[in-house]
């Protein structure tokens, strides 16, 4: 198991059975108790019994109780373990900073750990003949969306964004084959953008989702990135989704680049160029001396 423990823990708390979950929470509020007690101490002080601890256990693909435990006094030993720390109204500057940056690297830690069991190359397969990508998102999602395009785009294949419940469905609507929708969504539930997929889908276009692997968006996919980080709702602290979302979006574009090759490399390099060429022009004659 490469991914951290406590880590791995956070992450699949959504997906989880209810008893499941108190196990999880009690670990993450415990985890050296839990590292030096047995199997019937956890199961009593989580209220659960100890086949719920078997399956949780499994669900996170361990063995059992043995390897969780071996897995937790790794985890304590590991200084790069960051847990989640609520913002508080009383905090000075500086802990509160540490803690928004804390939860932002657990957040990316955690979906390195995950990346390898990604579905890039099916992803890679279906953009690299596409005749356009369709970036879908409603609300902070709309945002990445757009950041999305501006990059893909570079790469010579038309890009458009949709980021309204209007485009989305108009999107969709007129939507054919070659056409891949690359939809964001935390929760993956807006009825607007399940409807507009499920009408991409029809059309056959391919639709690729960032989402919540359990969520409605993702049944809908074709292929479903997971992206479902153990989110902040505290008042002060931002969402820890957007950045795993950018980062995903961010390593598929390089990797579709890369598998696009010489072309694509030297669309990258003249988009630079042309960047260049503008920025010397700006600064005045003086620049080009």
């Amino acid at each position: 198991m490469n991914a951290d423990i406590l880590s791995r823990i956070q992450l699949r708390m959504s997906v989880l059975s209810r008893a499941e979950a108190q196990v999880g929470q009690w670990i993450l509020g415990q985890p050296r108790a839990t590292a030096d007690g047995s199997i019937a101490q956890l199961a009593a002080a989580a209220g659960v019994s100890e086949p719920t601890i078997v399956r949780f256990c499994r669900s996170l693909g361990l063995s059992g109780f043995r390897e969780l435990r071996t897995q937790l006094v790794v985890s304590l030993q590991n200084p790069q373990s960051f847990l989640h720390q609520d913002v508080a109204a009383t905090d000075k500057a500086v802990d509160a900073v540490g803690k928004v940056l804390d939860t932002s690297v657990s957040a990316l830690v955690n979906l390195r750990a995950l990346a390898s069991s990604m579905p890039f190359e099916s992803a890679i397969d279906e953009m690299r003949s596409a005749r356009q990508f369709v970036f879908v998102g409603l609300g902070a999602s709309g945002l990445v969306a757009r950041d999305a395009a501006h990059k893909f785009f570079r790469l010579g294949i038309p890009c458009t964004t949709a980021t309204d419940s209007q485009t989305i469905l108009q999107s969709a609507a007129i939507s054919q084959p070659g056409d891949v929708f690359l939809a964001t969504s935390y929760l993956g539930n807006w009825p607007e953008l399940l409807e507009a997929m499920v009408v991409a889908k029809n059309n056959g276009a391919v639709v690729i989702a960032i989402t919540d692997p359990t969520s409605p968006l993702a049944s809908v996919a074709q292929i479903t990135f997971e992206s479902h980080p153990d989110e902040d709702t505290n008042l002060y602290t931002p969402m820890s989704s957007r950045l795993v979302q950018l980062a995903l979006l961010d390593a598929l574009q390089v990797a579709l680049a890369l598998s696009l090759g010489a072309d694509a490399e030297e669309k990258l390099r003249r988009s630079k160029r042309a960047l260049v060429k503008f920025r010397q022009g700006a600064a005045g004659p003086g620049s080009q001396k």
